[in-house]
């Protein structure tokens, strides 16, 4: 990553307005170093959202998981199958993507474990911030009122995310200075990988 940013030419790097990364310390270390290292880059380092997501994604994922397995033991096997089993697409999906039908079988589920009910709002309010918050004052307040409701719920399983979020606070907010990601950089790379 060194090697690589060091090729960009003189006259190129006041242009430079951000850079876009995952949370990777061999990453961000480069990007700090390059902008520490020339007075002409005036770039800000930016956390891309999708790798953001994953992480918040992946915590509920888990609690996903024991819910369910819990969930089996416990109900009726007529119940479970009906309003459990084969529901992974509907929780993993946002939920303004999914139909009315697929909301109501979402709901039936839901009622049955409060727990996950209350992660998977959390979860869906979390991927709004990112979607509708327009600047960093905003992003920001919209964050800290998200972690203050996770922190009084009884809920631990974010507590990876948050810990997380912590970290690379600073990062993740300057999403909000221009929205940008490297979106585009990953599907070009996941189409290379598919043609080879």
């Amino acid at each position: 990553m060194r090697a690589f940013l060091e090729q960009v030419p003189a006259h190129l790097r006041p242009t430079i307005k951000h850079f876009s990364t995952d949370m990777w310390e061999g990453f961000r270390n480069a990007v700090e170093e390059y902008i520490a290292a020339h007075d002409d880059v005036q770039a800000r380092p930016v956390v891309d959202r999708f790798h953001v997501a994953q992480h918040y994604r992946d915590d509920f994922d888990q609690l996903r998981k024991q819910e369910l397995k819990r969930l089996k033991k416990e109900l009726p096997q007529e119940t479970y199958d009906q309003d459990c089993k084969g529901t992974l697409w509907l929780l993993r999906h946002n939920h303004a993507n999914l139909d009315e039908e697929e909301r109501e079988r979402l709901r039936r589920l839901l009622a049955h474990s409060p727990q996950l009910h209350q992660a998977y709002t959390f979860r869906e309010e979390m991927t709004a911030i990112f979607n509708h918050s327009h600047n960093p004052p905003e992003g920001e307040r919209r964050l800290k009122a998200w972690v203050r409701k996770v922190q009084a719920s009884p809920l631990d399983c974010f507590d990876g995310f948050m810990a997380t979020l912590s970290e690379h606070w600073q990062p993740i907010l300057n999403y909000f200075q221009a929205r940008v990601s490297s979106g585009f950089v990953e599907g070009l790379n996941n189409k290379i990988k598919t043609l080879k």
